[in-house]
């Protein structure tokens, strides 16, 4: 039987057994070196959780994170400053123009972003325009990256997995089609909609996948935080996350961010 679920799945959707959905790399790569680094990966991966002081599981609860009635409260300031920047939507770059990673799930240009906080980038363009947005993030404890997340009508974003256990991440609604249940989110064997103004925390590193079935736009307010730790994994954590910045994909995705800001707001007349 399916599990219980926040939404109604798509047309079609089979479920598969619960193993299919949990965080572990299934280690088949093609080279030896894939498989012993996603072998190291989830050794670690598995003895981090052990420490965490919210517990391991693919939805969180908001109670668990008091900070979150502070960011809902504030949701409306959000949402005008996007509505301000959905103006320029077209020219907005696609997820995979910033990190070339994500053209392993897709190749078209259905799901842009406009980045407010990345590890290691400098979005001080986009963020100077969104001061509101900025205070809300501060709100949040640990957080590495922030940006909107925006999804055209009718995208699928197909199954993947966050990197790093670390790092939990947090969705709020800015803009949901009204039948919410026809926009939704997968986690593992949880099937979740958005609402406006609410958060959504969850453990990216598990399985997941979305679709936006409707023909109206899905964005939210897309958050990486640090994942609260007891010690001393805490500090291992932050030394981590801390050294993720020399990786040579972050420091590509800083440069195809900083040209991208750039470009984009030279073309309204804007110097960046």
């Amino acid at each position: 039987m399916p599990p219980t679920s926040t939404a109604t799945v798509p047309d079609g959707f089979q479920w598969k057994p619960l193993d299919a959905y949990d965080r572990t790399h299934h280690l088949k790569n093609d080279t030896f070196f894939e498989k012993a680094v996603n072998f190291l990966q989830n050794a670690v991966e598995g003895f981090l959780v052990k420490f965490s002081l919210v517990g391991d599981h693919p939805v969180f609860e908001s109670r668990h994170f008091p900070w979150v009635p502070a960011v809902e409260e504030d949701w409306q300031k959000v949402r005008s400053e996007l509505d301000m920047v959905m103006q320029y939507r077209e020219a907005m770059p696609s997820f995979q123009d910033i990190v070339k990673e994500v053209g392993m799930i897709q190749s078209d240009d259905q799901w842009k972003t406009f980045f407010l906080r990345g590890v290691g980038m400098d979005c001080e363009e986009n963020a100077r325009r969104c001061p509101e947005t900025m205070k809300v993030i501060e709100k949040i404890p640990g957080c590495t990256t922030a940006f909107f997340s925006i999804l055209s009508p009718r995208k699928h974003i197909p199954h993947h997995r966050g990197p790093w256990a670390g790092v939990l991440r947090l969705h709020l609604g800015l803009l949901v089609p009204k039948d919410a249940s026809q926009c939704r989110i997968r986690i593992a064997d949880h099937v979740c909609a958005w609402e406006e103004g609410r958060c959504l925390v969850f453990d990216d590193t598990y399985n997941h996948e979305v679709w936006n079935d409707t023909d109206d736009y899905r964005v939210v307010l897309f958050i990486d935080f640090a994942r609260p730790l007891r010690w001393p994994m805490n500090l291992f954590n932050d030394w981590l996350m801390n050294l993720s910045a020399l990786a040579p994909f972050l420091r590509e995705a800083k440069g195809r961010q900083k040209a991208s800001e750039k470009k984009f707001w030279e073309a309204f007349g804007h110097k960046a």
